[in-house]
Protein backbone atom coordinates (compact mmCIF):
# COMPACT_ATOMS: atom_id res chain seq x y z
CA UNK A 1 0.00 0.00 0.00
CA UNK A 2 1.65 3.26 -1.06
CA UNK A 3 2.01 5.97 1.53
CA UNK A 4 -0.15 8.94 0.67
CA UNK A 5 -0.01 12.30 2.36
CA UNK A 6 -0.66 15.95 1.73
CA UNK A 7 2.68 17.40 0.72
CA UNK A 8 3.95 20.28 2.86
CA UNK A 9 5.88 21.74 -0.09
CA UNK A 10 9.22 23.42 0.01
CA UNK A 11 7.88 26.57 1.70
CA UNK A 12 6.75 24.80 4.89
CA UNK A 13 9.92 22.73 5.08
CA UNK A 14 11.94 25.92 4.75
CA UNK A 15 10.01 27.53 7.61
CA UNK A 16 10.75 24.51 9.79
CA UNK A 17 14.44 24.81 8.90
CA UNK A 18 14.58 28.47 9.92
CA UNK A 19 12.94 27.63 13.25
CA UNK A 20 15.39 24.77 13.78
CA UNK A 21 18.39 27.03 13.29
CA UNK A 22 18.17 28.36 16.83
CA UNK A 23 18.05 24.89 18.37
CA UNK A 24 20.78 23.31 16.23
CA UNK A 25 20.83 19.79 14.79
CA UNK A 26 23.39 17.10 14.23
CA UNK A 27 23.78 14.00 12.13
CA UNK A 28 26.25 11.15 11.99
CA UNK A 29 29.15 11.85 9.65
CA UNK A 30 30.88 9.52 7.23
CA UNK A 31 34.55 10.02 8.03
CA UNK A 32 36.97 10.90 5.30
CA UNK A 33 39.26 8.00 4.38
CA UNK A 34 42.44 8.73 2.46
CA UNK A 35 44.92 6.69 0.51
CA UNK A 36 48.25 5.32 1.66
CA UNK A 37 50.17 8.02 -0.25
CA UNK A 38 52.30 10.40 1.85
CA UNK A 39 50.36 13.42 3.00
CA UNK A 40 51.46 16.99 3.73
CA UNK A 41 52.12 18.11 7.27
CA UNK A 42 48.97 18.54 9.31
CA UNK A 43 47.63 22.12 9.16
CA UNK A 44 46.44 24.14 12.12
CA UNK A 45 43.17 22.72 13.47
CA UNK A 46 40.07 24.27 11.90
CA UNK A 47 36.37 23.88 12.54
CA UNK A 48 34.89 20.92 10.64
CA UNK A 49 33.04 21.73 7.43
CA UNK A 50 29.91 19.60 7.14
CA UNK A 51 28.62 18.65 3.70
CA UNK A 52 25.31 16.80 3.46
CA UNK A 53 23.84 14.83 0.56
CA UNK A 54 20.59 12.96 0.08
CA UNK A 55 22.06 9.49 -0.33
CA UNK A 56 25.74 8.57 -0.14
CA UNK A 57 25.54 5.84 -2.80
CA UNK A 58 23.95 7.97 -5.52
CA UNK A 59 26.35 8.39 -8.43
CA UNK A 60 25.24 11.98 -9.08
CA UNK A 61 26.91 12.94 -5.77
CA UNK A 62 30.08 10.93 -6.37
CA UNK A 63 32.50 13.89 -6.69
CA UNK A 64 32.00 14.80 -3.02
CA UNK A 65 32.44 11.19 -1.95
CA UNK A 66 35.63 10.85 -4.00
CA UNK A 67 37.07 14.12 -2.71
CA UNK A 68 36.70 12.72 0.80
CA UNK A 69 37.73 9.16 -0.03
CA UNK A 70 40.86 10.15 -1.96
CA UNK A 71 41.98 12.68 0.64
CA UNK A 72 41.53 15.74 -1.55
CA UNK A 73 39.83 17.74 1.20
CA UNK A 74 42.61 16.89 3.60
CA UNK A 75 45.21 17.93 1.01
CA UNK A 76 43.62 21.38 1.15
CA UNK A 77 44.01 21.47 4.91
CA UNK A 78 40.29 21.03 5.48
CA UNK A 79 38.47 18.90 8.02
CA UNK A 80 35.39 17.90 6.03
CA UNK A 81 32.61 15.66 7.29
CA UNK A 82 30.39 14.18 4.57
CA UNK A 83 26.94 13.51 6.00
CA UNK A 84 24.24 11.32 4.46
CA UNK A 85 20.54 12.22 4.55
CA UNK A 86 17.36 10.69 3.12
CA UNK A 87 16.40 13.21 0.42
CA UNK A 88 17.51 16.44 -1.22
CA UNK A 89 14.83 18.57 0.35
CA UNK A 90 16.08 17.58 3.81
CA UNK A 91 19.54 18.72 2.76
CA UNK A 92 18.16 22.16 1.90
CA UNK A 93 16.42 22.54 5.23
CA UNK A 94 19.55 21.49 7.11
CA UNK A 95 21.56 24.11 5.20
CA UNK A 96 19.16 26.93 6.02
CA UNK A 97 19.00 25.76 9.64
CA UNK A 98 22.77 26.18 9.87
CA UNK A 99 23.29 22.52 10.74
CA UNK A 100 25.66 22.09 7.78
CA UNK A 101 27.95 24.39 5.83
CA UNK A 102 27.33 22.96 2.37
CA UNK A 103 24.59 21.02 0.60
CA UNK A 104 25.36 18.47 -2.09
CA UNK A 105 22.15 18.37 -4.05
CA UNK A 106 20.38 19.57 -7.17
CA UNK A 107 20.89 23.08 -8.48
CA UNK A 108 17.14 23.76 -8.69
CA UNK A 109 17.10 24.11 -4.89
CA UNK A 110 19.13 27.32 -5.13
CA UNK A 111 16.46 28.95 -7.30
CA UNK A 112 13.64 27.72 -5.11
CA UNK A 113 15.32 28.91 -1.92
CA UNK A 114 16.14 32.32 -3.40
CA UNK A 115 12.50 32.75 -4.40
CA UNK A 116 11.67 32.27 -0.70
CA UNK A 117 14.13 34.86 0.50
CA UNK A 118 17.12 32.60 1.22
CA UNK A 119 20.42 33.65 -0.36
CA UNK A 120 22.19 30.45 -1.45
CA UNK A 121 24.32 29.74 -4.48
CA UNK A 122 26.02 26.89 -6.32
CA UNK A 123 29.83 27.02 -6.13
CA UNK A 124 30.70 23.78 -7.99
CA UNK A 125 28.51 22.06 -10.61
CA UNK A 126 28.93 18.27 -10.67
CA UNK A 127 26.75 17.27 -13.62
CA UNK A 128 25.77 18.86 -16.92
CA UNK A 129 22.63 16.71 -16.97
CA UNK A 130 19.72 16.11 -14.64
CA UNK A 131 20.97 12.60 -13.88
CA UNK A 132 17.49 11.12 -13.33
CA UNK A 133 15.27 8.64 -15.15
CA UNK A 134 11.53 8.06 -15.10
CA UNK A 135 11.01 4.29 -14.97
CA UNK A 136 7.81 2.29 -15.40
CA UNK A 137 7.16 -0.83 -13.35
CA UNK A 138 6.68 -4.06 -15.29
CA UNK A 139 4.82 -5.48 -12.26
CA UNK A 140 1.69 -3.31 -12.47
CA UNK A 141 -0.90 -2.78 -15.19
CA UNK A 142 -0.45 0.98 -15.15
CA UNK A 143 3.31 0.64 -15.31
CA UNK A 144 3.14 -1.71 -18.27
CA UNK A 145 0.91 0.78 -20.08
CA UNK A 146 3.47 3.55 -19.53
CA UNK A 147 6.27 1.22 -20.62
CA UNK A 148 4.48 0.38 -23.86
CA UNK A 149 3.87 4.01 -24.78
CA UNK A 150 7.12 5.40 -23.41
CA UNK A 151 5.17 8.54 -22.60
CA UNK A 152 4.01 10.48 -19.56
CA UNK A 153 0.62 10.80 -21.26
CA UNK A 154 -0.26 7.48 -19.65
CA UNK A 155 0.59 8.77 -16.15
CA UNK A 156 -3.08 9.66 -15.68
CA UNK A 157 -4.49 7.58 -12.84
CA UNK A 158 -1.08 6.15 -11.94
CA UNK A 159 0.99 6.14 -8.73
CA UNK A 160 4.29 7.93 -9.31
CA UNK A 161 7.20 7.51 -6.92
CA UNK A 162 9.51 10.37 -5.89
CA UNK A 163 12.04 10.81 -3.11
CA UNK A 164 9.87 13.33 -1.32
CA UNK A 165 7.47 16.23 -1.75
CA UNK A 166 9.41 19.29 -2.85
CA UNK A 167 12.39 17.22 -4.00
CA UNK A 168 13.90 17.53 -7.47
CA UNK A 169 12.26 14.25 -8.48
CA UNK A 170 8.90 15.74 -7.46
CA UNK A 171 9.56 18.91 -9.49
CA UNK A 172 10.61 17.07 -12.66
CA UNK A 173 7.82 14.48 -12.40
CA UNK A 174 5.26 17.29 -12.30
CA UNK A 175 7.00 19.10 -15.17
CA UNK A 176 7.01 16.03 -17.44
CA UNK A 177 3.39 15.20 -16.61
CA UNK A 178 2.27 18.77 -17.27
CA UNK A 179 4.13 18.75 -20.59
CA UNK A 180 2.20 15.62 -21.55
CA UNK A 181 -1.12 17.25 -20.64
CA UNK A 182 -1.62 15.40 -17.34
CA UNK A 183 -2.76 17.61 -14.47
CA UNK A 184 -1.36 17.18 -10.91
CA UNK A 185 -4.72 15.93 -9.66
CA UNK A 186 -4.79 13.14 -12.24
CA UNK A 187 -2.06 11.04 -10.60
CA UNK A 188 -0.89 10.16 -7.10
CA UNK A 189 2.55 11.15 -5.84
CA UNK A 190 4.13 8.54 -3.56
CA UNK A 191 7.10 9.77 -1.45
CA UNK A 192 9.56 6.94 -0.87
CA UNK A 193 12.61 8.72 0.65
CA UNK A 194 15.18 5.96 0.07
CA UNK A 195 16.38 3.91 -2.90
CA UNK A 196 15.59 0.74 -0.97
CA UNK A 197 11.92 1.68 -0.64
CA UNK A 198 11.85 2.81 -4.26
CA UNK A 199 13.17 -0.54 -5.47
CA UNK A 200 10.70 -2.46 -3.33
CA UNK A 201 7.76 -0.35 -4.50
CA UNK A 202 8.63 -0.73 -8.20
CA UNK A 203 9.35 -4.44 -7.93
CA UNK A 204 6.12 -5.10 -6.03
CA UNK A 205 4.04 -2.90 -8.32
CA UNK A 206 2.89 -0.64 -5.47
CA UNK A 207 3.93 2.27 -7.69
CA UNK A 208 3.38 2.30 -11.43
CA UNK A 209 6.36 4.49 -12.25
CA UNK A 210 8.93 6.65 -10.52
CA UNK A 211 11.99 8.84 -10.87
CA UNK A 212 15.39 7.75 -9.61
CA UNK A 213 19.16 8.19 -10.03
CA UNK A 214 21.98 5.77 -10.76
CA UNK A 215 22.95 3.09 -9.85
CA UNK A 216 19.35 2.20 -8.95
CA UNK A 217 18.04 2.94 -12.45
CA UNK A 218 20.47 0.57 -14.20
CA UNK A 219 19.85 -2.21 -11.67
CA UNK A 220 16.07 -2.03 -12.10
CA UNK A 221 16.33 -1.92 -15.88
CA UNK A 222 18.79 -4.84 -15.95
CA UNK A 223 16.59 -6.96 -13.69
CA UNK A 224 13.56 -6.50 -15.92
CA UNK A 225 11.55 -4.89 -13.12
CA UNK A 226 11.42 -1.58 -14.99
CA UNK A 227 11.26 -0.06 -18.45
CA UNK A 228 12.45 3.39 -19.47
CA UNK A 229 9.94 6.19 -19.95
CA UNK A 230 12.10 9.35 -19.85
CA UNK A 231 15.90 9.11 -19.78
CA UNK A 232 17.49 12.30 -18.45
CA UNK A 233 20.74 10.73 -17.26
CA UNK A 234 22.80 12.10 -20.16
CA UNK A 235 23.43 15.60 -21.47
CA UNK A 236 21.52 14.77 -24.65
CA UNK A 237 18.63 13.16 -22.79
CA UNK A 238 18.28 16.11 -20.44
CA UNK A 239 18.17 18.52 -23.35
CA UNK A 240 15.57 16.38 -25.10
CA UNK A 241 13.19 16.10 -22.15
CA UNK A 242 13.87 19.41 -20.42
CA UNK A 243 14.31 21.65 -23.42
CA UNK A 244 17.85 22.95 -23.05
CA UNK A 245 21.22 22.81 -21.27
CA UNK A 246 20.91 21.67 -17.69
CA UNK A 247 22.68 21.56 -14.35
CA UNK A 248 21.96 18.72 -11.94
CA UNK A 249 23.94 17.92 -8.81
CA UNK A 250 26.18 20.61 -7.35
CA UNK A 251 27.61 21.95 -4.11
CA UNK A 252 25.53 24.89 -2.91
CA UNK A 253 26.07 27.02 0.17
CA UNK A 254 24.71 30.04 2.03
CA UNK A 255 26.16 33.22 0.56
CA UNK A 256 26.84 34.55 4.06
CA UNK A 257 29.13 31.58 4.75
CA UNK A 258 30.89 31.88 1.38
CA UNK A 259 31.48 35.61 1.90
CA UNK A 260 32.84 34.97 5.39
CA UNK A 261 35.03 32.02 4.29
CA UNK A 262 36.30 32.70 0.75
CA UNK A 263 39.56 30.80 1.34
CA UNK A 264 37.80 27.67 2.61
CA UNK A 265 35.29 27.88 -0.25
CA UNK A 266 38.16 28.03 -2.74
CA UNK A 267 39.76 25.01 -1.07
CA UNK A 268 36.49 23.06 -1.29
CA UNK A 269 36.18 23.97 -4.97
CA UNK A 270 39.77 22.91 -5.66
CA UNK A 271 39.23 19.51 -4.01
CA UNK A 272 35.97 18.91 -5.88
CA UNK A 273 37.43 19.92 -9.26
CA UNK A 274 40.24 17.43 -8.57
CA UNK A 275 37.56 14.79 -8.00
CA UNK A 276 35.87 15.76 -11.28
CA UNK A 277 39.21 15.41 -13.09
CA UNK A 278 39.65 11.99 -11.46
CA UNK A 279 36.26 10.96 -12.83
CA UNK A 280 37.31 12.17 -16.27
CA UNK A 281 40.69 10.41 -16.33
CA UNK A 282 39.85 7.02 -14.76
CA UNK A 283 37.59 4.29 -16.01
CA UNK A 284 34.55 3.10 -14.09
CA UNK A 285 36.25 -0.02 -12.76
CA UNK A 286 39.17 1.97 -11.34
CA UNK A 287 36.79 4.40 -9.67
CA UNK A 288 34.65 1.62 -8.20
CA UNK A 289 37.79 -0.05 -6.83
CA UNK A 290 38.43 3.07 -4.75
CA UNK A 291 35.02 2.83 -3.08
CA UNK A 292 33.85 0.61 -0.20
CA UNK A 293 31.15 -2.00 -0.70
CA UNK A 294 28.66 -0.04 1.41
CA UNK A 295 28.62 2.53 -1.39
CA UNK A 296 28.82 0.30 -4.45
CA UNK A 297 26.57 -2.43 -3.06
CA UNK A 298 27.06 -6.16 -3.47
CA UNK A 299 26.48 -5.96 -7.24
CA UNK A 300 29.76 -4.21 -8.09
CA UNK A 301 29.48 -5.16 -11.76
CA UNK A 302 26.12 -3.42 -11.94
CA UNK A 303 27.60 -0.38 -10.22
CA UNK A 304 30.46 -0.24 -12.73
CA UNK A 305 27.99 -0.47 -15.60
CA UNK A 306 25.90 2.39 -14.18
CA UNK A 307 28.95 4.53 -13.47
CA UNK A 308 30.37 4.04 -16.97
CA UNK A 309 27.08 5.25 -18.44
CA UNK A 310 26.98 8.25 -16.09
CA UNK A 311 30.57 9.45 -16.50
CA UNK A 312 30.10 11.54 -19.68
CA UNK A 313 27.53 13.74 -17.91
CA UNK A 314 29.97 14.86 -15.21
CA UNK A 315 31.46 18.32 -15.59
CA UNK A 316 35.20 18.49 -16.22
CA UNK A 317 35.64 21.91 -14.67
CA UNK A 318 32.76 22.47 -12.23
CA UNK A 319 31.45 25.51 -14.09
CA UNK A 320 27.80 26.30 -14.72
CA UNK A 321 26.83 25.32 -18.28
CA UNK A 322 25.69 28.24 -20.41
CA UNK A 323 21.90 28.43 -20.56
CA UNK A 324 21.39 25.89 -17.76
CA UNK A 325 19.99 28.32 -15.16
CA UNK A 326 17.31 29.43 -17.62
CA UNK A 327 16.34 25.81 -18.34
CA UNK A 328 16.12 24.95 -14.64
CA UNK A 329 13.96 28.01 -13.96
CA UNK A 330 11.63 27.04 -16.80
CA UNK A 331 11.25 23.53 -15.34
CA UNK A 332 10.50 24.91 -11.86
CA UNK A 333 7.86 27.25 -13.22
CA UNK A 334 6.37 24.60 -15.50
CA UNK A 335 6.09 22.13 -12.64
CA UNK A 336 3.81 24.41 -10.65
CA UNK A 337 6.32 24.52 -7.79
CA UNK A 338 5.35 28.07 -6.87
CA UNK A 339 8.60 29.59 -8.08
CA UNK A 340 8.13 32.82 -10.04
CA UNK A 341 10.68 34.33 -12.42
CA UNK A 342 10.24 37.77 -10.88
CA UNK A 343 11.48 36.44 -7.54
CA UNK A 344 14.69 34.87 -8.91
CA UNK A 345 17.89 36.58 -9.99
CA UNK A 346 19.64 33.77 -11.86
CA UNK A 347 23.03 35.50 -11.74
CA UNK A 348 22.94 35.23 -7.95
CA UNK A 349 22.15 31.49 -7.86
CA UNK A 350 25.68 30.39 -8.81
CA UNK A 351 29.27 31.52 -9.13
CA UNK A 352 32.09 30.23 -11.31
CA UNK A 353 34.72 32.27 -9.47
CA UNK A 354 36.00 29.49 -7.20
CA UNK A 355 36.16 26.76 -9.84
CA UNK A 356 37.82 29.16 -12.28
CA UNK A 357 40.60 29.52 -9.72
CA UNK A 358 40.86 25.75 -9.41
CA UNK A 359 41.22 25.45 -13.19
CA UNK A 360 43.99 28.06 -13.18
CA UNK A 361 45.88 25.94 -10.65
CA UNK A 362 45.43 22.88 -12.85
CA UNK A 363 46.88 24.68 -15.86
CA UNK A 364 49.91 25.64 -13.76
CA UNK A 365 50.41 21.98 -12.86
CA UNK A 366 48.94 22.03 -9.36
CA UNK A 367 47.69 18.60 -8.20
Amino acid sequence: MPFRAQHPGRALLLCLAVLAAAAGTSAPAWAETGTDAPQPAAPEPTAPIRLMMGGMAKIVYLPAVLAARLGYFRDEGLDVQVVGGPAGIDTSTELIAGAIEGAVGFYDHTLDLQSRGQDVLSVVVFQRALGLAELASTRSEGGRAMARSGSMRDAKGQRLGVTGFGSSTWVVTRYLAAGAGVAPGDYTIVPLASDTRFIEALQQGSIDAGMVEEPTATRLLSSGAAKMVADMRSVEGSQRWLGGPYAGACLYMRRSWVDAHPHETAQLAHALVRALRYLDTHNAQQIADSLPSELTGSDRAGYVQALAAAQPAFSRDGQMPGGAPQSVLRVLIGSGSGVSARHVDLAKTYTNNFVAGAQSDALKGAP
